[in-house]
């Protein structure tokens, strides 16, 4: 795997927003020039080139952690089809920088080409590595380096109701001599067993770690949280591409238990092109529901990780919270340097979600570091119930640097934004709402006391060329009939309906629109369906 810095489609991309900066300051204020996010130092190339090494076969019933601790940088551990290896494999520390592969013996005319996604259809091809125990199928020993698996199947034995993680990319280690480093997962099937506890699919406490085209489910627990991907005690670069990712509680999540090595933020993290679903048949009422209530909270969080893209992902399916939750936490009081900082969520489409995003400016609880230079542009948010996002002081600090640009967010029952200031203004510094198209609820725009300006908590604001339309769910209509509740009407234009607003129930606009090109930048008001088209068109998948 060669590291490499690409950063031709991000620069791009943060180059076409500079035109929003021009926008209109509330109440004639002066407007700070907005910091934009920094994007990953380092992205992960994943192309594969065969080794040049031996080529071993490991047949059904072979010695898999013999042939492991055998093997040699530059081997390719060939794996027998449908073969089940039972236990909890260690990937030995080797010397050198060469690959050490393990793959399914089948033919390459069988299995899906490099950027495939597979499907569970698939399973008969693939050799299958299975826990007994509540301990992951393979992990890295402390330092262990340049390992990939390519169509391999990770499961859990009919026995094991409960465990940790089925894959684990690194642990707990506490010094960055143990960290293990240049792990992929590509073209691989992780999953639990329905109505047994999978904490989580693949863990991701490592460096250099990717999980591309792959397909990872089944993965729950009652009274813990799940998720598909979690990481948070390495230090990155992450590559998480084209993958199918369910679980309940969050599909993705950095953070969420404090690192054990000191001053470490995970970093680097490219997330593009996944499919974060959580199956209907989770959901108590509905006629699929299986049975079984698992918590449910968010799609994707961050509460420790900065310089991540989030582009081009679906992300469909949460009942019980936002879809998008970004909260820095000190999660056991042990690590004050967490932080979320230069987050880009951009080109992303969202369907069927409670609500918008949550974004916290620091924690709420415990002692972390302010939220700074987050920025959210051109996604589609569909069938989202509550409000389009809501944003929380923690501990009286300021949020910094908030973009939020171009999306197009319907219908909205409860309000288009809600900030919830904390004992003392201000909530956001150089804030920029700008060319969005927003369903505004039965409360518009709130703010943390009616009775004050909204220039008091986020002073220096541009809120400019943005189209806040009523089309309230059961909730009702705004607080003042078809107008938005507690808004300047000047930085906003309402309309009392859709069809005054010239919008079509999957969000793009009709030819007369209002809203065609009556952005800031000469756009559309809302998403730009052509680069989000561009964006998210997902790879095939091989059935």
């Amino acid at each position: 795997m060669r590291r490499g810095l690409v950063f031709v489609t991000l620069v791009l991309s943060l180059a076409a927003m500079t035109p929003v900066m021009a926008g209109r300051p509330v109440l004639g204020q002066p407007a700070a020039q907005i910091v934009l996010p920094a994007p990953p130092r380092v992205f992960i190339e994943t192309s594969y080139r065969p080794p040049s090494g031996r080529s071993i076969p490991v047949a059904r019933g072979g010695d898999l952690q013999a042939a492991l601790k055998a093997a040699q940088p530059g081997d390719v551990l060939v794996l027998e089809p449908g073969a089940i290896f039972q236990g909890n494999f260690a990937l030995p520390k080797k010397a050198g920088s060469g690959w050490i592969v393990l793959r399914s013996g089948a033919p390459d005319e069988k299995l899906p080409p490099p950027g495939t996604r597979v499907t569970p259809s698939l399973a008969p091809l693939m050799p299958k590595l299975v826990s007994p125990n509540s301990g992951a199928a393979v992990y890295p020993e402390p330092g262990a380096h340049h390992y990939r698996f390519i169509g391999i199947e990770f499961a859990t034995g009919p026995a094991v109701k409960e465990i940790y993680s089925i894959v684990a990319f690194g642990g707990e280690q506490i010094s960055n001599a143990e960290i293990p480093t240049d792990l992929v997962l590509d073209r691989c099937y992780v999953h639990g067993q329905p109505g047994t506890m999978s904490r989580r699919g693949v863990l991701l406490n490592g460096a250099s770690s990717a999980v591309i085209d792959s397909h990872v489910s089944e993965i729950h627990a009652a009274g813990y949280d799940s998720q598909a991907i979690l990481g948070y005690n390495g230090p990155g670069p992450f590559k998480i591409v084209n993958n199918y990712l369910e679980a309940s509680t969050e599909n993705i999540m950095f953070g969420g238990a404090d690192p054990k090595i000191p001053d470490l933020v995970p970093s680097d993290i490219e997330i593009r092109r996944n499919h974060l679903f959580k199956p209907l048949k989770w959901r108590p009422g509905d006629p699929t529901f299986a049975g079984v209530t698992w918590p449910v909270k968010n799609l994707l969080e961050l509460k420790n990780a900065q310089r991540v893209l989030i582009e081009g992902n679906l992300l469909e399916n949460n009942w019980s919270g936002p879809a998008l939750t970004l909260t820095p936490r000190n999660q056991n009081g042990t690590a004050p340097w967490s932080v979320v900082q230069d987050v880009l969520f951009q080109n992303n489409m969202v369907k069927n979600a409670d609500g918008g995003f949550v974004i916290l400016s620091s924690d709420s609880e415990g002692l972390s570091q302010a939220t700074k230079r987050v920025a959210v542009v051109n996604n589609l948010w569909l069938g989202f119930a509550e409000r389009f996002f809501l944003m929380v002081t923690g501990r009286s600090v300021a949020l910094e640097d908030f973009l939020v640009d171009h999306n197009t967010a319907i219908p909205g029952g409860y309000a288009a934004y809600y900030i919830q200031g904390g004992a003392t203004p201000p909530a956001i510094v150089r804030f920029r709402f700008t060319n969005n198209l927003v369903g505004f609820g039965a409360y518009g725009v709130s703010i943390p006391k009616a009775d004050e300006s909204l220039t008091k908590w986020v002073p220096g604001a541009i809120i400019s060329k943005n189209a806040l339309v009523n089309l309230a769910d059961s909730r009702g209509g705004g607080a003042e009939g078809n107008r938005p509740h507690n808004v300047d009407q000047a930085m906003y234009a309402s309309f009392p309906n859709a069809a005054a607003a010239g919008i079509n129930a999957d969000g793009t606009l009709a030819a007369k629109s209002p809203n065609r090109r009556a952005g800031t930048d000469g756009k559309d008001i809302g998403v730009d369906f052509d680069e989000l088209q561009r964006a998210t068109a997902l790879q095939p998948m091989r059935q």
